[in-house]
């Protein structure tokens, strides 16, 4: 393999904003595999809350929301599971869906050891058909909605209003754009014969950068190995006020619009009060 340190140079300089990088972590055969393990992990807020502040988010949905009734519930980005079976146990119909083929290939197989008729689809909730007027419930956790681009967003609120029943509520999670300037991370490199990018020995070059006017955060790895070249992975996440996330969940017609954040439990810069969880009715 050929290596120019020009080359990656500029791929280390701050990219346009919401530039896709050249890989996608969750579609990735070896990675997403990495990715399922953390999922799966109960006591780590990584990829997955921990399993205590999961049980403490449903308790909080279904206590807000039943009323004593079953429910259509959809959720968007599903992951294994974790909260879809949740919903199933407490007796609700429940859809399912994720981009990754491990995650849904280990959710359809927990489903079915534990009898849960959950539908599980893998397909990028962006590019999937939501239907119209099905849903009693959407849900969107762990802060999807912040890692979308504008266009993204767009998309999604617009498909998710029309899947809802009239009346029917949309939960969803961001991060409060309280001191997010203090969430860079800084420059680092790791050298690998094997970890958590790939199977065999890499190098990795971690940055963020900060894209202040937008309140966004890119957090950029550069993967380097032998077989594979240079790849780069982008993660962009975008912090939010309660009036930015007014003005959005308006513009495409909801109504309702609620804001808490005191959902999960203080424990670092990531939970507690730096997250907002948005509940708003069609």
């Amino acid at each position: 393999m050929k290596m120019k340190i020009e080359d990656i140079a500029k791929l280390s300089e701050a990219p346009k904003l919401y530039e896709k990088g050249s890989a996608f972590m969750w579609t990735d055969p070896y990675i997403s595999k990495q990715l399922l393990q953390i999922h799966l992990n109960p006591d780590i807020d990584v990829a997955s809350r921990k399993k205590a502040t999961i049980e403490r988010t449903i308790n909080w949905i279904l206590e807000d929301q039943t009323d004593g009734k079953a429910l259509n519930i959809l959720d968007l980005g599903c992951g294994p599971g974790l909260y879809t079976e949740l919903f199933a146990k407490n007796g609700h119909k429940v859809t399912g869906i994720d981009i990754s083929q491990n995650s849904i290939a280990y959710a359809s197989q927990s489903a079915k050891e534990n009898g849960l008729a959950i539908d599980y689809k893998n397909v990028s909730y962006l590019d999937a058909d939501l239907g119209e007027e099905q849903y009693d419930l959407i849900v969107m956790i762990y802060t999807d909605m912040g890692v979308l681009s504008p266009i993204e967003r767009e998309q999604l609120l617009a498909n998710c209003y029309r899947a809802l029943k009239k009346g029917g509520v949309f939960i969803f999670d961001v991060l409060k754009d309280k001191d997010f300037k203090d969430k860079l991370s800084p420059k680092s490199w790791e050298s690998s014969e094997k970890g958590f990018w790939r199977g065999t020995p890499y190098l990795a070059l971690s940055e963020s950068f900060l894209y202040e006017q937008e309140k966004v955060i890119l957090s950029q790895h550069i993967i380097i190995n032998e077989k594979e070249g240079i790849e780069t992975y982008r993660f962009w996440t975008h912090f939010f006020s309660e009036d930015d996330l007014a003005k959005l969940l308006e513009q495409h017609h909801f109504q309702n619009i609620e804001f808490l954040d005191d959902i999960l439990p203080e424990s670092d810069m990531w939970n507690g009060d730096n997250v907002i969880f948005t509940k708003c009715v069609k």
